[in-house]
């Protein structure tokens, strides 16, 4: 069983910076890939990025590649998501997940455990 909470969302300008944090539970944290997901209203649920057990292999979706970064530390528990240039479009309320797959998955209906989610909006 893994409890997820994310916090850091927040009102920022297009072009800023914000940096969400996930905190999981669980003494097995290190064995679950990891991924970000957002919601737009309106919109359906997306994958933004995701992140391998050992932290060594990174995905991300095209609209965020090279504006977002994921990482971990299996020590603390945590997986964060450093997001950069941020864009109007770019609102949405955004997910922390985790999955017992033994590969990284971009399908939110691969996801075993949800955070509560924290909103992020972008003004212009």
């Amino acid at each position: 069983q893994v409890q997820l909470v994310e916090s850091g969302g927040g009102l920022v300008q297009a072009g800023g910076s914000l940096r969400l944090s996930c905190a999981a539970s669980g003494r097995t944290f290190s064995r679950y890939v990891m991924g970000w997901f957002r919601q737009a209203p309106g919109k359906e649920r997306e994958f933004v990025a995701a992140i391998r057990w050992s932290g060594g292999s990174t995905y991300y979706a095209d609209s965020v590649k090279g504006r977002f970064t994921i990482s971990r530390d299996n020590a603390k528990n945590t997986v964060a998501l450093q997001m950069d240039s941020l864009r109007p479009e770019d609102t949405a309320v955004y997910y922390c997940a985790a999955t017992r797959s033994a590969i990284v998955t971009t399908n939110e209906y691969d996801y075993d455990y949800w955070g509560q989610g924290t909103q992020v909006t972008v003004s212009s």
